[in-house]
């Protein structure tokens, strides 16, 4: 897709009233997206519909992300939040098994293993994360892109560390999907917040396992909603899990998946690799303004953008309608699909101010 295209497709989906560079926080929803949540709104309202939502919406969603993340919708299970698809992961492991994380990793990333208590935590710097697998480590838990600076994690080499020693991998993809490219089926487990780079309302999420580590991994969510026949099995225990990954489905926030559905056939439309080139584009630009102005950004490839000592002027930022957001003490700063080379020049006039 080419830039124009871009271009044309944000004057058409978005409206911002700031220079918001905050997508790693917050996405900002299209109109088609803020629709269809006002369209359901209505009808509970005024009692148009039979329930609260379409489980075809949320089905809607599950396809449109399996299709972004490379792997089939069976694979896919919905929910609400990264921390309680990371916690399914965390039942899963047995007492005093290793956990191996990135130091400053971000908290729902690791809290669901660390608050067990039964389990071996063990923190190293990212750069470290593929050498620091040894042959006790049951799980590698990382993100691919770092939360607090933008980092992003080499994904071949920790994944062929966690192979050649025996251990699962968890990926959390809240930072990258929908400007990075993601395997899924490349991981026994991957997590992703629906509300940051994917544009959907807040309560969308989504977990994708692999065949082999579903059989290890518990419905701790089980009711009609994980059913393979979910009409059928509103009273009394469930006969028959779905025979997917649906089977471990959190109930759905219809709210959020409705709107879910349409921000994910949207970034389908434009394409990860239009909007990666698009991103980091963008995020390349900020960082030699930033080089220009004596501010030096952490290095790298990423769309997230991060400067070392800095995140206390994201208040003078903000009053000057510029958006970012101060995370470990760094100005952090993200580009998306509705970003421009003025936003980006914008936020570089207000920082040499």
């Amino acid at each position: 897709m080419e830039t124009s295209t871009i271009h044309q497709v944000t004057a058409a989906e978005f409206a911002p009233e700031t220079t918001y560079l905050d997508t790693a926080a917050c996405g900002l929803l299209p109109r088609r997206t803020v629709e269809a949540v006002k369209e359901l709104a209505d009808d509970n309202a005024a009692g148009r519909r039979a329930g609260a939502g379409s489980f075809e919406a949320v089905d809607g969603a599950r396809a449109g992300f399996a299709r972004l993340a490379g792997v089939a919708p069976d694979r896919v299970a919905t929910g609400g939040s990264v921390a309680a698809h990371v916690g399914l992961v965390a039942a899963s492991l047995e007492p005093g098994a290793e956990v191996l994380a990135a130091e400053g990793e971000f908290s729902s990333v690791v809290s669901p293993f660390a608050v067990r208590g039964d389990l071996k935590m063990r923190y190293v710097p990212l750069e470290e994360l593929a050498a620091s697998v040894r042959p006790e480590t049951a799980l590698v838990a990382f993100s691919a892109v770092q939360s607090a600076d933008g980092r992003i994690a080499d994904l071949d080499a920790i994944r062929a560390a966690a192979g050649a020693h025996g251990a699962r991998t968890l990926l959390d993809a809240s930072q990258s999907a929908g400007w990075l490219p993601l395997d899924a089926g490349a991981y026994d487990y991957t997590v992703t917040g629906g509300f940051k780079f994917l544009l959907c309302p807040r309560g969308a999420s989504f977990l994708t396992v692999t065949e082999e580590a579903q059989e290890t991994l518990p419905v701790l969510y089980a009711g009609w909603v994980s059913a393979e026949d979910r009409w059928n099995s509103t009273y009394g225990p469930v006969r028959q899990l779905a025979v997917t990954a649906r089977r471990f489905d959190e109930p759905s926030a219809f709210l959020a998946y409705h709107g879910a559905e349409r921000s994910l056939e949207l970034l389908a439309e434009v394409g990860v690799d239009a909007l990666h080139a698009h991103a980091t584009g963008l995020a390349a630009r900020f960082r030699a303004g930033l080089a220009g102005t004596g501010h030096e950004a952490v290095q790298g490839e990423s769309a997230v953008v991060a400067v070392p000592g800095l995140g206390s002027r994201e208040p003078e930022l903000a009053r000057a309608g510029v958006r970012v957001s101060d995370r470990a003490g760094n100005l952090r700063a993200s580009f998306h699909l509705y970003n421009t080379e003025a936003d980006v020049d914008r936020a570089l006039d207000v920082l040499a101010g």
